[in-house]
């Protein structure tokens, strides 16, 4: 089996390796490809990725490239996780907005929607390249913002899922917090990427016993305390809701804090240095502790359950990933992307039912879902005017003057990546 990751030169990328080599009973690849345009960063992760391997006995193959068509060619299953304009673009993502009021984050608000901008062109070049030298490949999108780079992805008829970490962390956290294995776990995870509740806590299935009271109750204060949102918050919803609601919940706040520190971008180019000068160490043959703070925990777990699921030749299996709706939240169309639970195998995701939803959680999955539609519309035909519209659409700015001044700093701030600026 060969797998090809494009944005190989990451440094999430050893957390992925080392996902693959512990996990290697489960998904037995044979060659394992990073590419990258960033030669230097490459060589370094490459360089550790074998060491990873070798010290686990893992007989697979690393190779890298730079060239994309190489890489992929002949792959079962390509990865998508880069950044569009690296860090640099990232710290423009969460200054900017700050300027007008608004949250400055790299994938909701105004820089989610600038990061959109930047990304589904690339994202789909890399797509139709895959499709031309292998079209039975899968592409599995890690590449944010997921949901919409992942609906552009099968709008364009790719054989592609999008997946995203936060579901299993929260899944191994309440596992820790119930004494149960992760595995016991089966979380009712509804929503949109980034937009996500916990309606039930389950034990052994989507069928099993519903904990989230008994988690609530027990470890509401801890459960809080990680997504810094008040304890009365989760009890007055009863469900559990993803650390990025903070950014509706509590916006202002929000705000207020990101004006006084710095910001995330910097913290992790800072951190970034650190890492690649511990990759160039040639003793290093694990993944470092530091890589915990990098984000992106589970990732490597969530993406090698996946790719096995849709190359494997066993039953199907129950994960969170982003597909097309078709059905599931009766309120949205069918083509719009959601992240739920869903059975995954050779033929792709299928999600399963969920129940009516209160029009407290439909109303905004409805309202970000419209957002994003315009959001995707911008990223595929350009134009000031679309921008300003996804952006008055989008919840967290929703009023003419932000939306015109949001709109003249994205472009001005954007203008090397998108020609049509």
């Amino acid at each position: 089996m060969k797998l090809a990751v494009v944005g190989g030169g990451s440094t999430y990328t050893p957390e992925l390796i080392d996902g693959f080599a512990r996990l290697r009973d489960t998904l037995p690849v044979s060659e394992l490809v990073l590419i990258d345009p960033a030669t230097e960063r490459l060589e370094l992760i490459g360089g550790l990725a074998r060491r990873i391997f070798a010290r686990q006995g893992h007989p697979g193959r690393v190779t890298t490239t730079t060239d994309l068509d190489a890489g992929i060619t002949g792959a079962d299953a390509v990865l998508l996780q880069l950044r569009v304009g690296g860090q640099a673009a990232r710290l423009q993502d969460e200054t900017w907005p700050l300027e007008c009021g608004c949250v400055g984050q790299e994938t909701t608000g105004a820089g989610g929607l600038a990061k959109a901008l930047r990304t589904v062109p690339v994202v789909l070049d890399i797509a139709e390249r895959v499709r031309r030298t292998n079209p039975d490949a899968w592409i599995i999108d890690f590449t944010n913002p997921v949901g919409i780079v992942t609906r552009a992805l099968l709008q364009a008829g790719h054989k592609a899922v999008g997946l995203c970490n936060v579901a299993i962390g929260l899944q191994r956290k309440f596992a820790a917090l119930l004494d149960l294995a992760p595995a016991d776990i089966h979380l009712d995870h509804v929503g949109l990427n980034h937009l996500t509740w916990e309606l039930g806590v389950r034990r052994g299935g989507p069928d099993g016993e519903d904990l989230l009271g008994t988690l609530l109750a027990a470890h509401g204060d801890a459960v809080a305390g990680d997504l810094r949102l008040p304890r009365a918050v989760l009890d007055r919803l009863g469900v559990v809701p993803s650390y990025y609601l903070r950014y509706f919940y509590a916006h202002d706040e929000v705000v207020r804090e990101l004006g006084t520190k710095p910001s995330r971008a910097a913290e992790v180019a800072a951190m970034e240095r650190e890492l690649l000068a511990l990759y160039g160490d040639p003793a290093l043959d694990e993944k470092p502790a530091l890589l915990a703070k990098r984000g992106g925990a589970f990732y490597s777990e969530a993406a090698v359950d996946l790719a096995a699921s849709l190359l494997g030749d066993g039953g199907p299996a129950v994960q969170v990933v982003n597909t097309h709706n078709n059905g599931t939240l009766p309120f949205l169309p069918d083509d719009a992307v959601i992240e739920v639970q869903a059975r995954v195998d050779g033929s792709g995701p299928v999600p399963l039912a969920v129940p009516r939803l209160d029009p407290l959680f439909s109303g905004l999955i409805s309202h970000v879902s419209a957002y994003e539609d315009l959001a995707l519309d911008a990223a595929l035909r350009g134009g000031r005017e679309r921008v300003f519209k996804a952006l008055l659409a989008h919840p967290l700015i929703g009023q003419f003057d932000l939306a015109e001044g949001l709109t003249d700093r994205l472009l001005a701030h954007n203008k090397e990546h998108l020609p049509w600026a």
